[in-house]
């Protein structure tokens, strides 16, 4: 009887630990916690994108130290959010707040383990109609794809660079055949049209290079009817 009572215990106690009470956000914090977020997507968007103005001039190495600095310092504050508030929501930050928020836990690549966890939670939060499905097939996807598993959704892509630049999805696909009407429940549009946004994209900021290499406009999907 009394080993009865000590695993009952243990798996209270597990489950009183496994369910996270956060604090709620309101005035003045949550302006704070806005405006912070929007600060942090600011310097973010700098360092997702191929470096220029001010940067122009840093070599590889210093590029990489800056983005890695970005990224690692936004993860830390916006990991101090999850923990004390719960995934950011459009009721806890508003729209626009929660789509920052959001942005910042898809470049914390570095701590795949925190996407996951984001992950988790962001799940119970679209459910409940507080949270964006279409960030949510993002993030699973990159999630995915920092364990070396094939895509849901098909969002995060790598590019034909040895010929004519077409995207293709990264590491392939769950349950192909089915792919555009899962993108569809979740607001995203048929693939076919995504990955042409994204070849066109990618060519057009390496268009030298691909006329050079004989290639003179995008090798795009025949799009689904």
């Amino acid at each position: 009887m009394r080993n009865y009572c000590i695993i009952f215990g243990i798996l209270f106690l597990t489950y009183i630990l496994g369910c996270r009470s956060y604090q709620p956000i309101a005035g003045d914090t949550k302006t704070e916690i806005q405006n912070n977020l929007l600060e942090m997507v600011k310097i973010d968007q700098i360092a997702a994108f191929p470096k220029k103005g001010i940067y122009s001039d840093y070599t590889d190495e210093q590029w990489q130290a800056f983005k890695d600095s970005v990224f690692q310092t936004n993860q830390k504050t916006i990991a101090g959010y999850f923990k004390t508030y719960g995934y950011l929501g459009y009721n806890e930050v508003g729209k626009e707040g929660s789509n920052h928020f959001w942005l910042l836990v898809q470049h914390c690549d570095h701590d795949p383990k925190f996407q996951k966890q984001v992950l988790k939670e962001m799940e119970i939060q679209v459910k409940k109609n507080n949270a964006d499905p279409k960030n949510y097939a993002y993030l699973f996807d990159r999630v995915q794809v920092n364990a070396g598993k094939k895509q849901l959704f098909g969002t995060q892509v790598d590019y034909l660079v040895e010929s004519t630049g077409r995207a293709i999805p990264r590491n392939g696909l769950i349950d192909s055949a089915n792919i555009d009407t899962r993108r569809t429940e979740y607001g995203l549009s048929p693939l076919s049209e995504y990955l042409n946004d994204m070849t066109t994209m990618h060519f057009e900021m390496n268009k030298a290079a691909y006329i050079q290499s004989g290639y003179t406009e995008p090798d795009l999907y025949k799009e689904a009817e």
